[in-house]
């Protein structure tokens, strides 16, 4: 992690765990719009939080992997990645009893320094991955990526790249469909953004988490620009992604649209 506030991994299990509450107010709104989708799930939380995995499960949804220790790609050795990934496809598919087939780093932590990083997702076994973030950000980006999903090979085989969507707006990249921007940006200007990236032939990758819809979630201390792009938005995040849920739109897991199962 890049917050010097944030507790280290050995501190998680004395913390107040609000993760299993708000993923199953998640699931229960996915659940009102008949939506399916994929749950990235930390392995660490997964052991702890077992039955929540299941649940995803059994509802339909695509359980997929977010690593072990949430530690950013760029952080850690090639091998250590390796071994954190595995570790966290093992954890989920002993809980599901199902393959895991998709990957995403935490942060987007992707970047040019960390070459070796499809091909250790290969070796572990993933498929897939929705780990790139193709432009500027303020830990991981990739600019000059590809803007759509692709094929990479790699010494121990290919995988599939579906990277986070952007749209050109100001004549920049800018990301509007998760996380910050989908707490920043008005309703609007997401639903117009979204028909330009379909426009373009890319499907539109909307990203989550489970405390995005807890206004009253523990806050850390840190810098204030960081703090802004952290905790902006949070009251409207619930009630825009009803609306994005009921707009009609087809969403489906990352499986489904690759036609991996």
């Amino acid at each position: 992690m890049d917050l010097p506030a944030a507790p280290a991994m050995g501190q998680w299990k004395e913390l107040p765990s609000l993760v299993e509450r708000n993923a199953f107010r998640l699931l229960d709104l996915l659940e009102t719009a008949g939506v399916r989708a994929t749950c990235f799930f930390l392995g660490w939380v997964a052991e702890r939080h077992p039955n929540l995995v299941r649940e995803a499960a059994a509802r339909g949804h695509e359980v997929a992997s977010h690593g072990y220790a949430h530690d950013l790609v760029y952080e850690i050795s090639p091998e250590g990645f390796f071994r954190d990934v595995q570790r966290a496809k093992r954890t989920l598919e002993d809980i599901t009893g199902k393959p895991v087939q998709g990957y995403r780093a935490p942060g987007f932590s992707v970047t040019t320094s960390t070459p070796w990083f499809f091909e250790k997702l290969v070796r572990a076994g993933y498929k897939y991955s929705s780990s790139v973030f193709p432009t500027h950000r303020q830990h991981g980006g990739f600019p000059g990526f590809h803007a759509g999903p692709c094929v990479i090979e790699t010494s121990q085989g290919p995988i599939i790249e579906v990277p986070i969507s952007t749209a050109k707006f100001l004549r920049m990249d800018i990301c509007f469909f998760g996380g910050g921007y989908l707490r920043l940006f008005p309703y609007a200007l997401i639903e117009k953004m979204m028909k330009r990236v379909l426009a373009d032939g890319r499907p539109v990758v909307f990203y989550i988490h489970p405390r995005e819809i807890d206004p009253q979630h523990p806050r850390l201390p840190m810098p204030f620009a960081r703090r802004i792009k952290t905790y902006i938005g949070l009251r409207g995040t619930e009630a825009k992604l009803r609306r994005l849920l009921g707009s009609g739109s087809t969403f489906l897991p990352f499986a489904r649209v690759l036609e991996l199962n």
